[in-house]
């Protein structure tokens, strides 16, 4: 998968799409679907079967991928993977005060 850096880098668009595939993917390997399983994207997480163990697995897992940090209420107050996907494009299409400074020196 491509690292923040990588998806930082990209149009809105790709960067939706790449953040949808791979949180697809931890959301179906969580709920024990296959690949080629259709997931719907707009079904609340709790309404898929999930659980909020399962949900704090994906997330430290979207953290280790994309190293950022993502508070524990995001996947409840935006409990569907369309609006989690949302939620992460906005993130890494703003710079952090880190990577601000980073880019100064």
């Amino acid at each position: 998968m491509n690292t923040s850096r990588e998806l930082c880098g990209m149009s809105r668009q790709e960067r939706q799409d790449a953040l949808e595939q791979l949180v697809s993917r931890y959301v179906k390997e969580a709920l024990f679907m296959d690949s080629g399983d259709e997931l719907p994207l707009d079904q609340g997480f709790f309404d898929l079967g999930l659980t909020s163990l399962r949900l704090s697995e994906i997330r430290a897992r979207l953290e280790a991928e994309l190293d950022l940090d993502i508070d524990a209420t995001v996947l409840f107050s935006r409990p569907t993977v369309d609006q989690l996907v949302s939620h992460l494009a906005d993130r890494l299409s703003t710079p952090s005060a880190d990577q601000k400074a980073s880019h100064v020196r």
